[in-house]
């Protein structure tokens, strides 16, 4: 199956082309092994809340996560353009040396 040539542009962009990239592949990768919602990924990053917050924001609105629930207890998931190509995810981290455990 071809690269998702959009998906990798949205990557760059949201990991690489601007501050917190880190943190958000963090979230991703967090998400990757199950849903949270944001006060667990605020503690299980060991980052503020209003932190986790922002960054969820972003990945919210670059289509890369989706909430499902409440607002203030919505658990957030993986996209399904995100799951099917979790190869493009982790080779824009290689290429940024994230090191997402």
């Amino acid at each position: 199956m071809p690269d998702d040539k959009e998906l990798k542009r949205v990557l760059w962009y949201v990991l690489g082309g601007s501050r917190g990239g880190e943190n958000r592949a963090r979230i991703i990768t967090e998400l990757r092994e199950r849903p949270m919602n944001m006060n667990q990924l605020a503690e299980k990053l060991s980052v503020d809340y209003r932190t986790i917050t922002h960054h969820v924001g972003v990945l919210v609105s670059n289509s890369l996560i989706m909430p499902h629930g409440d607002k203030y207890g919505a658990m957030y998931f993986l996209t399904p353009r995100l799951e099917a190509d979790l190869a493009v995810f982790d080779e824009v981290c290689s290429s940024l040396h994230y090191l997402p455990k």
